[in-house]
């Protein structure tokens, strides 16, 4: 009855957590969107600019509305005017006939372009629709031919005298105000002049702009006295970017906000009832982004649907559809928020609240991103642009949560359920008999002696030790090995193995054939790590539990104090051991490493050893031996220390080898980690997203190459290439920064590193991210990698090699500073879609900057510390 309630409890809290962070989320959404109404507008408007193009038709294709879809316009329009204006006579004919049927006043139009032989044609059918059709009004002879430059006023004036000899009805052309200034002999070969006040081009704020229209109506009126004047478009765009006017002290935004309150003012204006007028438009046109750019399609008081816009309730709202997008997002993340709190009770209140708070975030930028289709007019390039930048917010989203998770349980658990210690050794009599194996190729001697050396000094009697140098040529560098294990005794054997395959689980597995009969834990070890004398008498006493397979110690550095690449590489390294290798551990998943493990023999036999088809052997061995239900422990205790990769070159080449082997590793095994298999799910979920990280850095690869292309065909093609959606570059944007915060974060909670050090760190995990990217590309691509060894300690370094490591990320940070600069210079970069992508771009320079900040810090000078550091160059254990 007790579990029963204790479950019934956790239920109870963890549904009022995820109902609460959702509750909350739907706040936030209706705080963005505030509702301010407007006093309602009682007028009919008195015309609109009519274009029929349905949602995915276009002119550039040849694409046209049939007569039904022409009638259904007009009825849905014929309900809140009486007039229309046309923008030609020969391509949709039926929107003059259905007009007149519905007593629908018409001003017609006749496209006129640079086509001298398609003017003909449209003056013709002009002349004859207005003369044969009594609803038609006036008519007006070419839309901006001037303003496009396609035709010069002398010209343009023939078509328009003609027209005027033809036609009862009188003659305009349109233009907006500056060009009827221009050209002010125009107005002599008109009856009235059209103008078109659209102040949003000019970068006139919503709330000024009407007024700001009609003072150029006034300069208009007082240019040319006794010349009606027909506004031919005013509207605003309920989409697009942000304008500036010409001297940067104001700008127009393109919003449903604004387009309401601007339509709103006009229609209520005093002066407006007095006005001959046509909004600008009846209905959005998709297929003008291709001419007009993205504001282009948005500037219907109907969307392409042919749904009314907030404009005609009056109210002002920042998106209409933010109710349903907040309800679908607090119903998507309520079960995974639910289950986040239901199965980590160890943690805070607070700690499950910040956990199902950013799963919240994340659901509800994938909701914002899967509505832009709704939101947007996207032609098929705009949808592989969007779909490049939902990739990147998945992944952004599956990185930060998996971040965010291990972040939580650092800082917010109770309690680490599996914290293991050092144990009290046995008595000598009790020892089981250990195997260490050191495997070697082509090592400076005296590093590795020292080594061997420090494992003669341990406080162990039942041991040995098997030196296997594999396919070293150079016999100064193997025959001292050999000589210092003569010297040494009997339980140093020597061994000198050449033409040797499998790398170093061959070498492993060699030394598991001539390993002593008695033994029943093989330690490893790098030939580089000075070990402590302890190491064996505080961690076998583990290996009393008959189901525990391996003992893993944290890998950890000496000799780095003084040189900054050398500090850096020791606490990016720190980082993993001290936080990650934790996490891990407590539910049984822990990433094996090759130095500092003991594994139980018979468990390493049971699985086949170690695997020489794989480049990082003693990850899979973890893996495997996980896989057949043994236990794996980390002791947080320091037992050995090695030395630090010798340069940046040596670093990438170390990582590079591990993601092409966890890539290996991720294809061989990931039959069981998504089938059938004795992992648990929390097993499961660890060796699946423990490379959230590196496929992270893999697919920011290849974002970098797509940010790259589609900025080049805005720069070349603008019209077609758009500028990325507002409301999903600013959430990538924004999870992007926090999860750069939470590396440091935990290093400052959990690690005793001075701030310049977690900077360095910082700095050195960012500036591998390209040699990680391809790392885990090779190791997708390929089946079989090339083990090599990491270079370690200290080597001198020719001024020349300096750009050789870094040549690609130089080459990547200059592809990408040019993008900057060419979008700077091509498009407005006060605007703020401009500056997210500049932005996003700018982002994408991080990790080619901090491999450059890597490759000067080792090549800086050793430097002599003022007084040693107050931990000796020794971290002390995650603190739970």
């Amino acid at each position: 009855m007790r579990s029963t309630a204790a479950m019934l409890y956790r239920i109870t809290v963890a549904c009022l957590i995820a109902a609460a962070v959702g509750a909350l989320q739907y706040l936030f959404w209706q705080q963005l969107n505030h509702v301010d109404e407007l006093a309602g507008n009682t007028q009919r408007i008195k015309g609109y600019a009519y274009t029929a193009f349905q949602r995915d038709q276009s002119p550039l294709r040849g694409e046209y509305p049939d007569d039904s879809a022409i009638a259904a316009d007009l009825r849905l329009l014929a309900t809140t005017t009486d007039a229309i204006r046309t923008y030609s006579v020969r391509d949709m004919p039926a929107q003059l006939r259905v007009s007149g049927e519905l007593d629908l006043l018409v001003t017609a139009g006749a496209w006129i372009s640079a086509s001298l032989e398609d003017n003909e044609l449209e003056l013709a059918a002009l002349i004859e629709a207005a003369r044969s059709m009594r609803h038609i009004e006036r008519v007006m002879v070419g839309n901006e031919v001037l303003l496009r430059g396609e035709l010069d006023v002398d010209t343009l004036i023939p078509y328009l005298d003609r027209a005027r000899q033809a036609l009862l009805q009188p003659v305009s052309t349109a233009e907006p105000w500056h060009v009827w200034l221009k050209h002010p002999e125009l107005a002599a070969h008109v009856d009235f002049i059209t103008v078109h006040l659209l102040p949003y081009h000019e970068g006139i704020p919503a709330e000024n702009a009407v007024e700001y229209a009609l003072m150029r109506y006034d300069e208009l009126a007082r240019r040319f006295p006794g010349k009606r004047i027909v506004i031919g478009e005013i509207g605003w765009p309920s989409r697009g970017p942000r304008i500036d006017n010409f001297d940067g002290s104001s700008s127009a935004e393109a919003s449903q906000v604004s387009q309401t309150r601007f339509i709103h003012d006009f229609l209520t204006h005093p002066r407006t009832p007095r006005l001959d007028y046509f909004i600008m438009e009846a209905i959005d046109q998709p297929w003008k982004v291709e001419v007009e750019g993205w504001a282009g399609p948005y500037w219907g008081l109907y969307n392409a649907e042919r749904q009314p816009k907030s404009v005609f309730e009056g109210m002002v709202v920042r998106d209409p559809h933010w109710q349903r997008k907040a309800a679908n997002a607090a119903v998507l993340a309520f079960l995974p928020m639910a289950l986040a709190a239901f199965f980590l009770p160890g943690w805070s209140l607070f700690g499950r609240l910040f956990l199902a708070a950013l799963i919240q975030a994340c659901v509800s930028t994938l909701i914002i991103g899967l509505n832009v289709p709704v939101d947007y007019y996207l032609s098929q390039r705009d949808l592989v642009g969007l779909t490049l930048l939902l990739a990147a917010t998945v992944l952004t989203a599956a990185v930060l949560l998996s971040h965010g998770f291990e972040f939580g349980e650092v800082l917010f658990k109770r309690r680490w359920q599996r914290r293991f210690m050092p144990l009290p050794p046995h008595a000598p009599e009790q020892q089981p008999f250990v195997s260490i194996h050191l495997a070697c190729h082509n090592e400076p001697p005296e590093m590795v002696i020292a080594t061997i050396d420090s494992l003669a000094q341990l406080n162990y009697e039942n041991f040995e030790v098997l030196i296997l140098d594999n396919n070293t040529r150079d016999e100064a560098k193997w025959k001292p090995l050999e000589a210092r294990c003569a010297e040494l005794g009997p339980r140093f054997r020597f061994f000198h193995l050449m033409d040797w395959p499998g790398f170093k689980a061959g070498a492993l597995n060699y030394g598991l054939e001539v390993t002593d009969p008695r033994a029943e834990v093989v330690g490893v070890v790098d030939a580089d790590y000075v070990v402590d004398p302890d190491w064996l008498a505080g961690l076998i006493p583990h290996f009393d539990k008959p189901d525990v397979a391996v003992v893993q110690a944290p890998q950890a550095h000496r000799d780095w104090e003084t040189q900054p690449f050398r500090r850096m590489c020791n606490w990016e390294f720190d980082g993993f051991f001290r936080i990650g290798m934790h996490h891990r551990n407590e539910r049984n998943a822990l990433i094996q490493h090759g130095t500092m493990t003991l594994v139980r023999r018979l468990a390493l036999e049971e699985v086949g050893g170690w695997s020489e088809w794989c480049i990082c052997e003693d990850t899979e061995l973890g893996l495997r031996l996980i896989e057949k239900g043994y236990d794996t422990r980390y002791v947080d205790h320091i037992y050995g220390r090695g030395l630090t990769p010798s340069d940046f070159a040596a670093i990438k080449s170390q990582r590079f080898r591990w993601a092409f082997g966890a890539m290996q590793i991720l294809k061989h095994h990931i039959p069981h980690m998504v089938g059938r298999s004795r992992l648990n799910l929390a097993q499961r979920y660890h060796f699946l997203t423990g490379w959230f990280a590196w496929l992270g850095d893999a697919l920011q690869l290849v974002f970098a190459f797509a940010s790259l292309a589609w900025t080049l065909g805005m720069l070349l093609f603008p019209q077609a290439f758009g500028l990325p959606v507002t409301a999903l570059a600013l959430p990538v944007l924004a999870f992007m920064a926090f999860k750069a915060a939470l590396g440091p974060i935990l290093y400052r909670r959990t690690m005793d590193c001075p701030w310049r050090d977690i900077l360095g760190a910082s700095i050195l995990s960012v500036g591998l991210a390209h040699a990680i990217a391809r790392g885990v590309f090779a190791g997708l691509w390929k089946k079989h990698g090339t083990f090599v060894v990491t270079p370690k300690g200290w080597k001198a370094k020719g001024a020349l090699a300096f750009f050789g490591p870094i040549r690609e990320e130089i080459g990547m940070l200059v592809a990408l500073l040019l993008g900057i600069a060419a979008m700077l210079w091509a498009q407005d970069g006060t605007q703020l879609e401009t500056r997210l992508w500049v932005g996003i771009l700018a982002l994408q320079c991080i990790p080619y900057l901090a491999s450059i900040a890597c490759q000067i810090a080792a090549y800086m000078p050793e430097r002599k510390l003022p007084h040693p550091h107050p931990d000796d160059g020794k971290t002390p254990a995650l603190q739970g």
